[in-house]
């Protein structure tokens, strides 16, 4: 099956909490403060894999959490960090944010890694909080809590050559015998459902080719199947345009050609750019009066084909292997001076750590005046409110910071219930 695009969500691992300890030792009665520091979270990290040609695997799997990091222990011994998670993608895979739809990455090379997620870092063990006038510290500080993100996997394949074209006019077939691919080939419109990639060997050098499914009128515009595979014809270099010579099926190749061509202009006028080769393919079923093949009748057809479009052309039958040889030769010479395949332009999307300066005040539906924001969640993490010295550094930051002062903005008066986190208290002028 073949899948290109998904949805996953990622969460990179939380901090380890930092450690309230005390040096216990025979003969040893005033040992200190000795609780160590809490583990770094994991990271999220995306892998471009070559290997990979589908997002199929993200069909059967849909979260991704990084191991949260060990909180510290006793006798300075510090977590150990979460393990990160390596997400393999195939080569070719746009990351976007679900939300705001912003580009995260470009696995655009083989082997590319983008950590996409840090970890949290960890909380600082009580050792880290002894003062000369603060010689034992009884609390510590817990590690940053991470935030899960849902983004979007896209694929678009990236490939030498692109084979587009109406329906059944025998790119499949043109695929399978300029390589080693086996397509499924049937004598009926859309059997191609997914874009098939297949190498082409030419003496020393390998050329990967796309057929790309079927387009038809109003593609651009979500009709058919080509509204969901035109992304697939963005990274191709060069476009090989295959039509049917014959119009054995009642069409006009001149017409078909030149509605591929308006389809592609409409999608990405950039795609029309793109080098084209043009094959009149099947002209085994041009036939002479007589009802018999002959090449001349063919040569015939491309050459006035040829002259209505503007171009030149290049005649062949894929499926009698009539002009495959040449066909070989002239990708192999074209190939190599094409322009290195296109790139996403965007700039990375980084998702930004709270701002621990950040905070606001909303009414609870119990009337409570409650302040949140990274602020708070700062000022969570660091305080232990059964601990008289924190407790007091609670207060002095809350003055500090100017929730008091934005509180008395608000409103809150004498005996109103102000929240933070999970703390409640009376307001006090």
């Amino acid at each position: 099956m073949f899948l290109d695009k998904a949805t996953i969500y990622i969460k990179a691992g939380n901090g380890g909490n930092g450690k309230v300890s005390f040096h216990r030792e025979k003969y040893v009665p005033t040992g200190g403060p000795d609780g160590g520091d809490g583990g770094r979270g994991g990271d999220i990290v995306f892998v471009a894999d070559a290997n990979m040609t589908t997002l199929i695997d993200f069909r059967y799997r849909a979260h991704y959490r990084a191991q949260n990091g060990e909180n510290g222990d006793g006798n300075n011994c510090f977590g150990a960090n979460g393990q990160s998670i390596y997400i393999k993608v195939p080569c070719g895979t746009v990351i976007r944010d679900a939300e705001t739809g912003n580009v995260l990455a470009d696995m655009y090379e083989d082997g590319m890694q983008v950590t996409v997620l840090k970890g949290g870092r960890g909380g600082k063990g009580n050792v880290r909080f002894a003062t000369p006038t603060r010689r034992s510290p009884s609390f510590a500080q817990d590690g940053v809590k991470t935030v899960e993100h849902k983004v979007q996997l896209e694929l678009k394949t990236i490939a030498d050559i692109g084979l587009v074209g109406f329906p059944n006019v025998g790119k499949s077939t043109l695929l399978s015998v300029l390589t080693e691919a086996k397509p499924k080939i049937a004598n009926y419109h859309f059997t191609t459902l997914s874009p098939n990639l297949g190498v082409i060997k030419f003496f020393d050098k390998n050329y990967v080719i796309a057929d790309i499914p079927g387009l038809i009128e109003g593609a651009s515009e979500g009709v058919g199947l080509g509204h969901d595979f035109l992304r697939h014809v963005e990274r191709v270099r060069r476009l090989i345009h295959v039509v049917d010579i014959s119009g054995h099926e009642g069409r006009d190749p001149v017409a078909d050609y030149r509605q591929i061509r308006t389809e592609l202009m409409r999608y990405s006028p950039s795609l029309c750019e793109l080098p084209e080769l043009v094959v009149a393919n099947k002209m085994d079923l041009v036939l002479d009066d007589d009802g018999s093949f002959a090449a001349d009748s063919g040569e015939g057809a491309v050459a006035r084909f040829a002259e209505a479009i503007g171009k030149p052309v290049f005649g062949m039958s894929a499926v009698i292997h009539y002009g495959v040889e040449d066909l070989l030769k002239t990708l192999a010479e074209a190939v190599v001076n094409l322009p290195p395949p296109k790139r996403e332009e965007y700039v990375p999307y980084v998702y930004q750590d709270e701002d621990e300066d950040e905070f606001d005040i909303v009414r609870g539906d119990d009337g409570a005046y409650e302040v949140v924001g990274g602020f708070v969640n700062m000022l969570v993490r660091n305080v232990t409110l059964d601990d008289v010295d924190s407790y007091r550094y609670f207060q002095r930051k809350l003055r500090e910071r100017g929730v008091i002062d934005a509180l008395r903005e608000r409103g809150a008066k004498e005996g109103d219930l102000i929240r933070i986190a999970d703390v409640e208290f009376d307001f006090v002028e």
